[in-house]
């Protein structure tokens, strides 16, 4: 499957025996979506397939974890006393690197402040046969873009934006650690089988407009939960329009709407872009199993959208969620009328999303027609490579060269601002400004944890125009800026090569391969260590209904997993699950009173942080729920957003919906994810109220359960909760834990 997996070859065969076999029960067209989960089932005879009912049992192909996520996935793994990983594995160092000054001195930095947590990284990856990708190695979308993916492939990814490898053919899929642990340890991997969201795009892309915009206005159509439980699946004429990195650029940005994956069906562009990557002999095979990497004529989608790729016009999708989207000749008018900061402050390009050899040679196309004019950016500009491999070759070609001479700054190749890790000196927490950057996610506070920052989620090569007028107003289609001799000039729509003339350069070598047999090694976890700290099984459900339990806070409007388990800073505890747990809910609002991290504790009737309030409700014995709004749980797929409750007394999670990888993930660690019935049983429900699930040893799939709400003044409500848990999930609530079952099931119980 790589030459970096000695002894993984490829499934193709394997996957068209599967193949024949579904088709054969199905008896009608199949869509590439599922073609490709299906042939990964791991009993194509025997399993259900109904779309949004069932659930299926898959065998991908590979995991991949980075760094931040991998921590605590290795922490599961070690616990579930298993000598070797069963599937080729990787770990890549891309969150922990703070963007300060440079490059260089930020890797240096990095490396110095986490060499406990990479430590641990490399010796687990060695010990349990998990490659390792050293911090520098670059950002794990475009690493497994670069050397894993491929057409076909099932893979799941502890983070959210896994599905990149879509723009390959590939069904990536973000998942929680204790997913990945499953599939590590040889089990099965559960999915609820998914709806099918058809994306025909006809006409081709061509001038200022970018597969960026492609992304943004199906964020406009579908918000952030209109994919939830489903892939979306491009295909049409259009599709051949775009490069290979472009299309994992549309998928990549998927996880914005809540779907499950993206996936795009094998072409001559995914051909190219494995041979330029030199995985000719992948592209080969491809070209034989095109049956198995193309969706049938006439398959069937729950949902379709069209979109003509020639009246498509550049987007922006801002401010605060991803999915409001403004079509560039709107942009400064909608300024205007909400408010927002017209002075952009800074622009941001690259990322896991737009960091390709074309995206940077496309800026620095613009930046050199500036450039000619004397015109340089008015606002801080920072480059983020996605890898090590771009890096190079944008320093080889001359491309970085351009962006500094700009007024650029080229980051480490890591994640950098676009998840927190941004050092911001220019601006004061509090203070309303604007940026622009080429990422997918524009939560509050996501970048530089100022809650009055308005980011602005669009294409890389509209950040640098964006960059050259220093103002939301400025659509480049249409106006003119003024250079330095005074005389107006309108920027020439970008181009710049797909893949380069001379191949990509692939810089440093930053991978450490696992050895054949790592018995006889060792990973040693400091008892006193305040990064990484081995994990206490979760205790198992004591057989009784949950009776009087606490509102630990009852969130209003967005909870994300960023308001949950914040990052930025507190991802260098991400290996330490206690101290982590110091930043549960610090951005959720809390509905009772307006307010952020701040809580009435029931018990001593004083206001106070949330972490603290559940804390004091542990060390009582005071089991606590949360009530939250609609698909909660959005954004990241970090379990420690679910570890986290879990950890500090939480039984319960009531909402109106959930986003999907957080649900699974509260499964995974033995929580209750429940949702009303009639959404609007929300308002029913104060902080003060005391809440009891009843009947909860007769819980079973498909049946309801009983809420009763007791309120302050003696009345109270019955109410009926939804659920989503098959019998295998109950297990794991009976259990304490997916992993404590797991422990049951090797000892025969």
């Amino acid at each position: 499957m790589s030459a970096l997996d000695p002894g993984a070859d490829m499934p193709y065969e394997k996957l068209q025996d599967r193949l024949h076999i579904v088709k054969g029960r199905l008896g009608r067209p199949m869509a590439l979506a599922e073609k490709v989960l299906y042939s990964h089932l791991d009993d194509p005879v025997g399993s259900e397939l109904v779309r949004g009912e069932s659930y299926l049992k898959l065998r991908p192909d590979r995991v991949a974890m980075q760094d931040a996520t991998a921590q605590m996935a290795m922490l599961q793994f070690i616990s579930s006393g298993l000598p070797r990983v069963a599937v080729p594995s990787t770990i890549h160092c891309d969150h922990l690197i703070q963007a300060q000054v440079d490059g260089p001195k930020d890797l240096a930095r990095a490396k110095d402040i986490n060499k406990e947590v990479y430590s641990f990284l490399a010796s687990s990856g060695a010990k349990y046969g998990v490659g390792f990708w050293k911090p520098g190695s670059g950002i794990i979308h475009q690493i497994i873009l670069e050397n894993y993916a491929f057409p076909g492939l099932l893979m799941i990814g502890t983070d959210s934006h896994t599905p990149n490898g879509g723009g390959l053919g590939g069904l990536c899929i973000g998942v929680g650690g204790a997913d990945a642990v499953d599939v590590m340890a040889d089990i099965p991997w559960e999915l609820k089988c998914p709806k099918v969201i058809g994306v025909k795009l006809t006409g081709s892309l061509s001038g200022w407009t970018s597969p960026k915009d492609i992304i943004l206005k199906v964020a406009g159509i579908l918000t952030v939960k209109g994919g939830t439980g489903a892939i979306v699946e491009y295909f049409g004429p259009g599709v051949d329009s775009i490069s290979c990195t472009g299309m994992a650029t549309i998928c990549n940005m998927g996880a914005e709407i809540g779907a499950t994956t993206s996936v795009f069906p094998y072409n001559s562009r995914m051909h190219d872009y494995l041979k330029a990557t030199t995985r000719g002999d992948i592209a080969a095979l491809a070209d034989e199993n095109k049956n198995l990497l193309t969706p049938d004529e006439g398959a069937p989608y729950d949902q379709l959208i069209e979109i003509n790729l020639d009246e498509l016009v550049p987007h922006v999708n801002g401010p605060f969620t991803p999915d409001l989207a403004t079509p560039i000749h709107n942009l400064g008018e909608a300024a205007a009328a909400n408010g927002w900061p017209m002075e952009i402050k800074a622009g941001l390009i690259g990322s896991c999303t737009n960091s390709s050899y074309e995206d940077m040679g496309r800026c620095a196309a613009i930046v050199k027609e500036a450039m000619g004019h004397g015109v340089k950016s008015q606002g801080y500009f920072l480059v983020t490579p996605g890898s090590e491999q771009i890096r190079a070759t944008i320093e080889r070609d001359g491309i970085a060269t351009t962006l500094r001479g700009f007024g650029g700054t080229v980051l480490a190749n890591a994640c950098g601002p676009c998840i927190g890790q941004w050092d911001r000196q220019d601006t004061k927490k509090g203070e309303a400004n604007t940026i622009v950057t080429s990422y997918n996610r524009n939560f509050t506070g996501r970048n530089d944890a100022n809650p009055a920052t308005h980011c602005f989620v669009t294409s890389p090569e509209m950040v640098t125009a964006l960059s050259l007028s220093g103002r939301l107003d400025f659509n480049p289609l249409t106006d003119t800026l003024k250079g330095e001799d005074g005389v107006e000039f309108k920027l020439s729509a970008p181009f710049a090569d797909e893949l380069p003339a001379q191949g990509f350069d692939p810089g440093e070598d930053t991978y450490q391969s696992p050895p054949s047999d790592g018995t006889a090694l060792s990973v040693d976890v400091d008892v006193e260590s305040q990064r990484l700290q081995l994990l206490t099984p979760f205790d198992k459900w004591d057989g009784n209904d949950l009776i009087d339990m606490t509102v630990l806070i009852k969130t209003k409007g967005k909870c994300t997993t960023d308001h949950i388990s914040a990052a930025g800073p507190w991802l260098r505890f991400r290996g330490h699950l206690d101290n982590i747990s110091n930043n549960m809910f610090l951005t959720a609002v809390n509905a009772a009173n307006g307010e952020m991290n701040s809580v009435l504790n029931q018990d001593t009737k004083d206001y106070g942080p949330v972490p603290g309030t559940a804390r004091d409700y542990k060390s009582k014995g005071i089991k606590w729920c949360v009530i939250g709004d609609d698909n909660y749980g959005e954004g990241s797929s970090r379990e420690h957003a679910a570890l986290e409750p879990r950890h500090l007394g939480g039984r319960a999670i009531i909402v109106k919906s959930f986003a999907r990888i957080h649900e699974t993930n509260l499964k995974k660690q033995g929580m209750l994810p429940l949702t009303f019935a009639d959404p609007a049983d929300y308002d029913k429900i104060t902080s003060e109220d005391k809440i009891s699930l009843l009947n909860l040893k007769g819980l079973a799939p498909g049946e309801t359960v009983t809420m009763v709400a007791k309120h302050p003044d003696g009345s109270s409500d019955s109410i009926t909760l939804n659920h989503s848990c098959n019998e295998q999930q109950i297990a794991w609530f009976k259990a304490g834990s997916a992993l404590n079952r797991m422990k049951e099931v090797a000892a025969g119980l």
